[in-house]
């Protein structure tokens, strides 16, 4: 009799399962490299029907394909689990390729075959799957295993090959197997049988003893599903199952039927010689290594990349860098809380390019920019989301420019870019245009209501004057970005407290005792435009975007308390990204940076209290006449009041003069 051949198994990893790994990998296993619980589901062998015509006959050929075991999308799951499996996820390529922890992992597979041996639900055919992902180029290094034990002396075919066999008894096997679906007992790849056809009965491989007691050993059947689709051998699978019952139950001689897909089941008898049963005091030899495509014993690589949709590509690599800092660095780290803030940027200049570029390297999806102006010649050396083309005729809005660029650099961005002008102190609004100005107050409003966050990036400090107050008012989170040549200030503005024992931050307007007014006219070509040193203004933006991703990291959100000095507590758990500064003074000329510190001012023009009611109580109309005249301000809040009394009290002071210090001396 000819020996009882297997034919091998295929593993079929699936793209959906390339990605559910990547953000398992991402998300949840990051840097743990211990082994995990997957799922696959083995398929049946079946035969496909091929027909062709040859010269004036017909020819009909039926060509076997055989199954594999399937591993998707949801092999992380835990529901309709078939073919049980073990996942070990390499952190390095040069770990994956040592060859002593594969050898260990398979050995502890095997282990665990045989430790299920004496269980009711013995776990036979298990597989092992070792990876490497290069979740940079979505290239992926795998390697799976179907430990199979081997068995000593080999397992006989009677016949000499598998016969075919009647579709009323798959039929019925198939009945039977289906209405044992509620038992808590499952049968998994393979299962008994006894009985002839219509009185049949089924029952777990455990249950050999009992099932077959008083049935000769030519009525005992094992049914499997059998992944081959050979006429002469079965599938690998069956190799621990006929190990397993001969091991346990002596079983030597029984007849098999491989349930495959369609017309291909076939049946057959296997027999051991019976003077020899196999055992398992001692680990017996075992193979399963796949072979690659080029027939070696050597792993695979699966690169998903070029098969990819590029805008899904992109999706799920831009955040890389942010999901590594988790792995480590900042397991805390809230990502969520960051991707979901919606961004108002004051001003598509210098400053508003680079905050957009690395408020998207935080995550950030949803930016909206707001400038007047078009691109110049001079811009794009200095703003990089402009190029040389946007320059020519007259120059695009730059507002929409900024936006469309955006989408250019990651498809999936939210933004858009309104041009508009943000009226301001001091700068009196003519009649011609009151319609269109008071148009564009209420859109700045509903702008402010619409976002989470504003950043207020212009070029003049007038201009800062009207968001200031309406984010004041909406209790919105205001973050402050202010260049000179070699210097720069960036601050957030305080909000309304909770707790009235503390004190409320001040805003860009709280150090002034005077009104903003107009800074623009009458001034030379180097005061209008921005003039700093190259690397001030990517610095100030850098450093804006990091104080409003700490900040939303804080517990306390916009209510943090000041970051004071480097003696102020941390908690690690709690603050991923440290401590928030209320202000960062620095002074390029100097190499060096302050953290400054500032209460709100009861007369600030911007964010005091009485400025708010005036501005809740008289609307636009008040604010049409702030324009006309910034004095209206200092009225308001006292100011005026104050430099009055300064004035009174230095008239009042005894000077000396020049003569009278000579003779004092």
């Amino acid at each position: 009799m000819p020996v009882l051949q297997f034919q091998p198994l295929n593993s079929q990893p699936t793209p959906s399962f390339w990605t559910a790994l990547t953000s398992r990998k991402l998300d949840d296993f990051k840097l743990d490299d211990s082994t995990q619980s997957i799922a696959g589901w083995l398929e049946e062998g079946r035969e496909i029907v091929d027909n062709h015509m040859r010269m004036t006959d017909q020819q009909t050929t039926n060509i076997g394909v055989d199954g594999s075991v399937t591993v998707g999308g949801n092999a992380f799951g835990q529901d309709s689990i078939k073919v049980q499996g073990v996942l070990k996820m390499f952190n390095t390529i040069e770990e994956f390729r040592q060859t002593g922890i594969k050898k260990e992992l398979f050995g502890s597979l095997v282990d665990m075959i045989l430790d299920s041996f004496t269980s009711n639900e013995p776990v036979l055919n298990p597989f092992l799957l070792v990876t490497y992902a290069d979740l940079k180029k979505y290239t992926y290094h795998y390697w799976f295993a179907f430990p199979a034990l081997v068995a000593d002396p080999a397992w006989d075919l009677v016949d000499g090959c598998l016969s075919e066999i009647d579709k009323q008894d798959v039929q019925e096997i198939r009945q039977l197997e289906v209405s044992w679906a509620n038992s808590k007992i499952s049968l998994n790849e393979a299962f008994l049988v006894k009985g002839d056809l219509g009185v049949r009965s089924i029952a777990s491989l455990a249950m050999y003893q009992s099932f077959f007691s008083g049935v000769p050993s030519e009525q005992r059947i094992i049914a499997f599903h059998d992944p081959s689709s050979s006429r002469l051998n079965p599938g690998w699978p069956l190799r621990n199952v006929l190990y397993y019952l001969n091991a346990i139950h002596g079983m030597t001689r029984i007849r098999i039927v491989c349930l495959r897909e369609g017309i291909s089941s076939r049946q057959g008898e296997v027999m051991v010689d019976d003077n020899k049963v196999m055992t398992t005091n001692m680990t017996p030899v075992a193979v399963g290594w796949e072979r690659n495509k080029a027939g070696k014993l050597a792993s695979r690589v699966a690169d998903l990349g070029p098969t990819m949709d590029p805008i899904r590509l992109a999706e799920q690599a831009v955040d890389l860098n942010l999901k590594l800092m988790k792995w480590r660095i900042a397991p805390t780290l809230d990502l969520d809380k960051v991707s979901n803030t919606k961004c108002l940027l004051l001003g598509a200049g210098t400053l508003g390019c680079y905050v957009a570029r690395n408020l998207m390297a935080w995550g950030v999806r949803n930016i909206t920019f707001v400038d007047s102006a078009r691109v110049s010649f001079s811009n794009p050396v200095r703003q990089p989301l402009f190029r040389f083309e946007d320059c020519l005729n007259g120059g695009r809005p730059k507002a929409a420019c900024a936006a469309d660029r955006l989408k250019e650099i990651f498809p999936n961005m939210l933004t858009e870019g309104y041009a508009f002008n943000i009226p301001m102190p001091g700068h009196p609004v003519p009649p011609s245009l009151t319609e269109s100005t008071s148009a564009e107050i209420q859109k700045l409003e509903e702008l402010i209501a619409q976002h989470d966050a504003v950043f207020l990036l212009m070029d003049s400090r007038e201009s800062r004057w009207l968001p200031t107050m309406m984010g004041m008012n909406q209790g919105k989170i205001v973050i402050n970005a202010a260049l000179g040549f070699d210097t720069y200030l960036v601050m957030r503005h305080g909000i309304q407290p909770v707790n009235p024992d503390v004190d409320q931050l001040g805003c860009y307007y709280c150090n002034d005792v005077v009104a903003p007014t107009d800074s623009l006219t009458d001034r030379t070509l180097d005061q209008m435009c921005t003039v700093t040193r190259p690397g001030v203004a990517p610095i100030a933006a850098a450093s804006a975007t990091e104080l409003l991703v700490s900040l939303l990291q804080h517990p306390l959100g916009a209510h943090a308390p000041p970051y004071v000095s480097a003696d102020m507590p941390r908690l690690e758990e709690d603050l991923p990204l440290g401590n928030v500064p209320h202000q960062v003074r620095g002074i390029l000329g100097q190499w060096r940076t302050n953290i400054v510190n500032g209460p709100a001012y009861d007369k600030c023009t911007a964010c005091s209290a009485i400025v708010l009611d005036a501005y809740r109580q008289q609307g636009i109309s008040w604010l049409f006449r702030v324009f006309a005249d910034a004095k209206i301000l200092e009225q308001v809040t006292g100011l005026d009041k104050l430099h009055a009394e300064s004035e009174s009290a230095l008239n009042s002071i005894e000077w000396l003069s020049s003569d009278d210090e000579s003779e004092g001396l």
